[in-house]
């Protein structure tokens, strides 16, 4: 009987070990492809200042391939210098890219350097992204793979709205309330932004998400609205009527936000002054917030709880806009190709680009939508108000239209009916 169970003791052991090897196998993923011992350096270009998320990549990347420099370096002025850098001696393995690049004759000859990375050869797991945000070109190709995924918002400061007794709004009637709550105990700009130019404007980011949802309940729209077609101004109605009622009724104060020196850096410390109870932005602008805690004094000296919410710009709530924000391109016409496939194989799989996500504080763009604690509100958004515009065949030139229409009325410049009759010819 002894010799029975030291037999099964042993066998039970010996498959605990079996399967744990297998787990740690499964959990290693990534398995080479190439020679090990190889040398050669891969370069990669973009708009960011800094990117440390890509670069504990390149370090564990190179716990698979010690002997391959990478490096990332910004490109000044990117969208307009990126073609000249392609054809140079210089040029980058892989860049930034996005999918209003492909069919813009602007960027033809950007587009000509770009691999298919939908080629079976190249054992991409694209499955791991949300299909909403892979595009593919007229032959079905993709060029661009998503990195980050971006929506539109407000940071609200928790802490002050438990301090003022006042509950975060989750419906447009609320939101207004909230407003009219905060100004009657002294708050002058309930909700804040940037205001200085149109792209990523407070105006914008309360109106382009209540824009898309239009569209999407209007699908013959989408394109009057792609093709410029002044009809179209009427479904941004709605979204500018939402942006002059916080205007109208003094929600937002005009100077205030004109102070706002930019949209990234400027805005988060002016937040984490800790007087603002909604400051209106983008994912991208979330990005720099935990990084810049520790470069404001305010915050040092009086931290508080924010988080991100979807502004509740309906009576059902807000919406989520899952778009893309950065999305890699290889350039086929690269030094050392195949090493750079291979990087992008290792870069492609749900962990990679969740860690990614996790350091630089973006929503990544895999199925398994791991999202980061201040983005906690967005969880809560049920599937139908979740809109992707490229699944809805939104195209970038329409953005424009919103963007700048929603910015003037905003500011006061012109009339929403002015607005609607100019759709098509905002620049």
């Amino acid at each position: 009987m002894k010799k029975i169970l030291c037999i099964a003791l042993v066998l039970c052991i010996a498959l605990s070990m079996a399967a744990c090897s297998k787990k740690q196998d499964d959990k290693a993923g990534f398995k080479p492809a190439l020679d090990t011992k190889t040398e050669c350096s891969i370069t990669i270009a973009g708009s960011y200042d800094n990117f440390e998320a890509l670069e504990a990549e390149f370090d564990r990347f190179n716990e698979f391939y010690p002997g391959v420099q990478l490096r990332y370096v910004k490109l000044d002025d990117y969208n307009n210098v990126l073609g000249t850098v392609l054809e140079s001696s210089d040029r980058p393995n892989i860049f930034f890219s996005y999918a209003w690049m492909i069919g813009s004759e602007k960027y033809a000859s950007v587009y000509s350097h770009m691999e298919d990375l939908s080629d079976k050869k190249l054992a991409l797991d694209l499955d791991c992204i949300r299909p909403g945000l892979l595009s593919h070109d007229d032959q079905g190709r993709v060029m661009v793979v998503p990195v980050f995924s971006r929506t539109y918002g407000m940071l609200v400061n928790n802490d002050l709205f438990e301090k003022e007794g006042i509950s975060i709004p989750t419906t447009w009637t609320e939101l207004l309330a909230v407003c009219e709550e905060f100004k009657s105990k002294g708050y002058a700009s309930p909700i804040m932004g940037y205001s200085l130019k149109s792209s990523s404007s407070l105006m914008n980011t309360v109106a382009y998400p209540m824009f898309v949802a239009t569209l999407a309940e209007n699908p013959e729209a989408i394109e009057l609205a792609n093709n410029m077609d002044p009809a179209a101004g009427e479904y941004m109605r709605p979204a500018l009527e939402a942006v002059k009622k916080l205007y109208d009724d003094g929600y937002y104060d005009l100077a205030e936000c004109d102070k706002i020196e930019d949209n990234y850096t400027k805005v988060i410390l002016r937040f984490f002054e800790g007087d603002v109870p909604m400051m209106a932005c983008t994912g991208d602008t979330v990005s720099g917030t935990k990084k810049r805690e520790s470069q404001s004094e305010a915050f040092s000296a009086s931290p508080f709880e924010y988080s991100f919410a979807p502004i509740p710009a309906t009576e059902d709530g807000g919406y989520f806009l899952d778009s893309l924000s950065i999305g890699f391109s290889v350039n086929k016409d690269c030094d050392n190709l195949d090493m750079t496939n291979e990087f992008m194989r290792f870069l492609i799989s749900t962990d990679e680009l969740n860690a990614m996500a996790a350091i630089k504080r973006l929503v990544t763009p895999t199925n398994d939508l791991a999202l980061d604690s201040v983005y906690a509100p967005f969880g809560q958004v049920p599937p139908e108000r979740t809109l992707t515009p490229e699944v809805l065949g939104i195209k970038d030139p329409l953005t424009v239209q919103i963007r700048v229409a929603a910015f003037q009325v905003g500011k006061g410049e012109i009339t929403i009916d002015e607005a609607v009759k100019m759709y098509g010819s905002f620049k």
